[in-house]
């Protein structure tokens, strides 16, 4: 049995509020599609899937340091064999469009299992696929002790890219799931 961790980046409230933009909100999305990612793979008997949200009302810790200690503690204890945090980018210009991903160090498994990731949502959803790239300061990827990626899934600054990630959730999902049925040769 795979063990997927999925983490909804954000709180519904701060502490650890995502990004908005064009009448959206970060957490709501990533919300959704998390629920979206962990149903395709439970109904997969190669994996079991966790989430970090439950609901899209609950909040994980007091400050924004221990919103994250949580979300790594419990991917931690749960013996995950792969930790996907899932969000949404912003930018000031707001025809910047695609996917993204990030990892501790390039060159390992994390980076593999983004790559598979991003190449599927970009056949799922269309838009781009701008690479993946090394961000050891993040703490989800610096504290996760098995391969992880943070996944920047679209622009919610992108008034079209928003409103299709907001109305397509399990499109999102979909590409996510292939990416990890490419990553542990399934697909």
């Amino acid at each position: 049995m795979i063990k997927i961790f999925i983490d909804q980046g954000h709180n519904p409230q701060n502490p650890n509020a995502g990004a908005e933009g064009n009448g959206y909100r970060e957490q709501d999305i990533t919300y959704k599609i998390g629920v979206e990612l962990a149903r395709l793979l439970n109904a997969n008997p190669n994996f079991e899937a966790r989430l970090s949200r439950n609901s899209p009302t609950e909040i994980l810790g007091k400050s924004n340091a221990e919103s994250l200690r949580i979300r790594v503690g419990e991917a931690n204890a749960y013996g995950a064999d792969a930790f996907i945090s899932i969000h949404l980018n912003a930018s000031n210009i707001t025809s910047a469009t695609g996917s993204e991903a990030f990892v501790f160090r390039l060159g390992n498994a994390a980076e593999e299992l983004a790559s598979d990731i991003l190449l599927r949502l970009t056949e799922a959803t269309g838009y781009q696929n701008r690479g993946v790239f090394a961000r050891p300061t993040l703490y989800v990827l610096r504290k996760t002790q098995m391969p992880a990626t943070l996944l920047e899934v679209g622009y919610i600054s992108n008034p079209g890219e928003a409103r299709f990630m907001n109305d397509n959730p399990g499109l999102y999902a979909r590409g996510i799931y292939n990416g990890i049925l490419t990553y542990y040769g399934f697909q």
